[in-house]
């Protein structure tokens, strides 16, 4: 696993602290309850959608809502609450996995992020697109913190817009038992999000660990093709194999970066893991947790309400966990990702100063 920081969280010789400024979300007004969706179904199921997955409902985009008004809704959302303008930041990475513009119109030229810069009016900054799978936003912030630490900028913006659902409603077409492999389709729903990343001031603290490793072996456990019924793509996935080599992967990464940051798991305050079923989440943190020998102090599940909105959704819960005032300033949170491909991301820091820029409405 790369990974970018000293063993006791600070910088290496020559080099910055990168911290969190701001954290934005954007959600389409529609929201659809999972049993809403399975009466679409288009075959006989005896699926209990929320009680297998723990999905009791998603945001759905509606009409004027897709990829792009998505991002750019949580950029201006995660820029509300950093203290900078938008002209102040150098670098903006969109880390979306769909590009959907007007609908499901895919817009690969010009780039989403020449689009954003420009409606943001960071026209000065440099700016393009990355895709990994649902790992996009951890990717990007992995990218904007080692450019932060080195120097090479001083601040930046990974942001993302997914507008996934349709994927749920081609899965309901064809979806006929527990063991379908686009099963995982109905679980999705829709959401932006937005980080914004600083240099931090000397010896205040920021990301203490950031690290990426891809396990190539495992690619083609996810995959996607165009629709055969319906608009847009069909995703098909072996999600019980895909757990399993997750959690068996994971474990020895998660060792490395809590050495790497010299803690324990038990040290971490609040750990995010990937949204993608309140089962699987249950499932890995207890054999993470068996494994490691401690566990943490709070598992954040947000996947009943939101669903898993892919490449967003470790910024959607840090969001909503900061708006609703449950951190405190000391607290450490470990965001971890395991995407399709087999990627598996990790992110370690302080809340710190982010706190007293949200509300406390819990």
């Amino acid at each position: 696993m790369a990974l970018e920081g000293g063993v006791d969280g600070s910088p290496r010789a020559g080099s910055y602290t990168s911290r969190f400024a701001g954290i934005g979300a954007s959600l389409p007004q529609r929201r659809q309850r999972s049993d809403e969706l399975m009466a679409t179904t288009a075959h006989p199921t005896d699926i209990d959608l929320e009680r297998l997955t723990g999905v009791r409902e998603r945001h759905i985009a509606g009409e004027g809502e897709d990829s792009y008004t998505l991002a750019l809704g949580a950029a201006r959302d995660a820029l509300s609450y950093a203290d900078c303008a938008a002209e102040d930041l150098d670098v903006i990475i969109v880390a979306s996995i769909t590009h959907f513009v007007g609908g499901l119109r895919v817009q690969l030229e010009p780039p989403l992020s020449v689009s954003i810069k420009e409606a943001l009016g960071a026209r000065q900054a440099l700016s393009f697109d990355i895709s990994n799978a649902c790992a996009g936003m951890m990717t990007g912030v992995f990218i904007l913190n080692d450019m932060i630490r080195s120097g090479r900028v001083r601040r930046g913006m990974v942001v993302s817009g997914e507008y996934i659902s349709q994927l749920g409603v081609n899965a309901a077409r064809e979806v006929r038992t527990v063991m379908d492999d686009q099963l995982a389709s109905l679980t999705l729903g829709d959401a932006g999000a937005a980080a914004i990343l600083e240099r931090a001031p000397e010896g205040a603290p920021g990301i203490e660990v950031a690290g990426f490793t891809t396990l190539a072996e495992h690619s083609r456990l996810c995959l996607a093709f165009p629709a055969k019924i319906g608009r847009g793509v069909s995703m098909y996935s072996d999600a019980r194999t895909l757990q399993e080599v997750g959690i068996e992967d994971t474990v020895p990464m998660l060792r490395e970066a809590l050495d790497e940051a010299g803690l324990e798991f038990d040290a971490i305050d609040y750990f995010i893991p990937h949204q993608t079923s309140a089962r699987a989440i249950k499932k890995g943190v207890k054999e993470f947790s068996e494994r490691l020998g401690a566990a943490p102090k709070h598992v954040v599940v947000t996947v009943d309400e939101f669903g898993n909105t892919s490449s967003t959704t470790h910024f959607l819960a840090l969001w909503k966990y900061l708006r609703e005032g449950r951190f405190q300033k000391e607290d450490r949170v470990l965001l971890l990702s395991i995407a399709s491909g087999l990627e598996v991301g990790i992110v370690i820091f302080k809340v710190d100063q982010l706190v007293g820029r949200y509300g406390h409405d819990y």
